[in-house]
């Protein structure tokens, strides 16, 4: 079994940008026994060095990062996501799945917002490729908004493919920034009465993602991961937890053919507690069984 590791740091059960509650409230006990597992570590996630969001963001987004009392895990949120890519990069894992307290995707060069703080997908981008040489990056994003804050930082890098799943149909004419229309939902996509929205949402993934990045070929794949999807939360498409798992397996495959097992799940939007202890743990379980 691969290596995977789980990349959590304790404030974010206590508080979090992306609930009025605390959404991780009940980790890590929920997921103690995939911990205990011999081929699963969770390390604590540090935090960001300020040098490493200057080379994203602008001195003032740091400072409005630190008024705003929702961005209090900004930091190790960010450098949570960071470590995990640095981790797989090294061989010391395989795999990773990173929680957050503060979101990423809806925060550009100089605006945040939406949840979001600093971008650590970019942040972690920007990092891999001045640490480690790690040139090429392709980024799945199925939370239910569109990651414009990504958008805007990567519009004109041709080395990142990014995909987002959202309300909009896009794709540019280098192919590498895309929008699929996501279907269900409040997006005016609708399906028919009895249809299997999980497999309709799973399958387009799978049909827009898969040949992209065969072509592409990254050297490491993140799946930006937002459970505001799930059906009863707050961007609802009317998913439920056997979608994701789907796409955490479909993610694994993909990132064994293209990448050499090179993938990072980035915990994204969602505000429900019941539903986060519902959905995570199997994807972690699933990251941890691949063989």
């Amino acid at each position: 079994m691969k290596k995977t590791g789980v990349f959590y740091h304790p404030s974010f059960s206590r508080r979090s940008y992306l609930t009025q509650g605390a959404r991780l409230e009940d980790f890590p006990g929920a997921i103690e026994h995939i911990l205990a597992r011999d081929n699963v570590t969770m390390y604590e996630s540090p935090p960001i060095e300020e040098e490493w969001i200057l080379k994203v963001h602008t001195p003032e987004l740091i400072r409005g990062v630190e008024a705003d009392t929702l961005c209090s895990t900004a930091w190790h949120s960010a450098g949570g996501v960071v470590l995990a890519g640095e981790k797989i990069c090294t061989g010391e894992i395989d795999n990773a799945f990173a929680l957050i307290g503060a979101g990423g995707h809806h925060s550009g060069r100089n605006y945040f917002g939406g949840y979001c703080c600093f971008n650590d997908v970019v942040i972690t981008i920007t990092y891999l490729r001045e640490i480690h040489n790690i040139r090429r990056f392709a980024i799945m994003d199925t939370d239910a908004h569109h990651g414009d804050g990504t958008r805007d930082l990567l519009r004109n890098d041709p080395e990142v493919l990014h995909v987002c799943c959202c309300g909009m149909d896009h794709v540019s004419e280098d192919g590498t920034k895309v929008d699929i229309l996501a279907p269900g939902g409040y997006w005016g996509v609708r399906t028919k009465g009895g249809e299997d929205i999980d497999q309709i949402y799973a399958d387009k993934i799978k049909s827009e993602f898969y040949p992209r990045v065969m072509d592409f070929k990254p050297d490491l794949i993140f799946w930006y991961f937002g459970f505001d999807t799930h059906k009863g939360d707050y961007g609802s498409l009317g998913l439920s937890g056997r979608c994701y798992q789907e796409i955490a397996r479909f993610m694994l495959q993909l990132a064994e053919e293209a990448t050499g097992n090179r993938l990072e799940v980035v915990l994204a939007g969602g505000s429900r507690t019941d539903i986060a202890t519902n959905v995570i743990p199997p994807i972690i379980e699933i990251l941890a069984d691949w063989e």
